[in-house]
């Protein structure tokens, strides 16, 4: 009789083995290929959202103004902390914009002042969440909100804390956003700066 050719076992098992690891190097593959992808998309997201916000924040500090009730143009002026009067919907009347740290959270809140004359009542104030995953929430860190008097030339050394918010004539802000810092990317970082145009020539 003639030998019958084929596979042994163990031929047969090393055959699996090899398809088993080529399969699951694939699968590996792709899951990290879908996975960089998603958080690279996540990043951009994030970045835009930032950028957005620090648009809007900077328009309605260039508009800073005195408020309703003739209250100085800036009320607060702290590294993690700005509140401000503006009127960046051109209502009529400025309302009061507070920006604040909440935990890794940077913080909006905006009250229309009432009644006569008029009042910036606290409860009248509406909160929102304008930016998630700060790491720059600490005034030891890079600060959130920088201050420059009528001297500045662009590499000036920002005022020292506490800022007397008269002395202010430009505002520079610094999101440093990392949403994992036990993974890759690097933290995001968006910043910008602006004029306030109302106080520039009030000395």
């Amino acid at each position: 009789m003639k030998n019958k050719k084929g596979f042994t076992l163990i031929e047969l098992l090393i055959t699996i083995g090899i398809f088993l690891f080529v399969g699951t190097a694939i699968a590996l593959f792709e899951k990290d290929l879908f996975s960089y992808d998603f958080v690279a998309q996540d990043n951009l997201n994030v970045q835009l959202d930032a950028r957005h916000v620090v648009e809007n924040m900077v328009a309605a500090l260039r508009e800073a103004e005195q408020s309703g009730n003739g209250s100085y143009a800036i009320a607060v002026s702290s590294s993690t902390a700005l509140t401000f009067f503006s009127d960046p919907t051109n209502s009529g009347v400025p309302s009061q914009i507070r920006y604040f740290v909440s935990g890794q959270n940077l913080m909006q809140g905006i009250t229309v002042p009432t009644g006569s004359p008029l009042t910036y009542n606290s409860a009248n104030e509406k909160v929102t969440t304008v930016a998630t995953y700060l790491t720059n929430t600490a005034s030891t860190t890079a600060p959130i909100f920088q201050y420059y008097d009528e001297n500045y030339a662009g590499t000036s050394t920002p005022l020292a804390q506490p800022v007397d918010p008269q002395a202010i004539r430009l505002i520079k802000i610094t999101l440093i956003i990392d949403r994992d810092p036990n993974k890759s990317p690097n933290p995001i970082t968006v910043t910008s700066q602006a004029e306030v145009r109302n106080l520039k020539d009030n000395l």
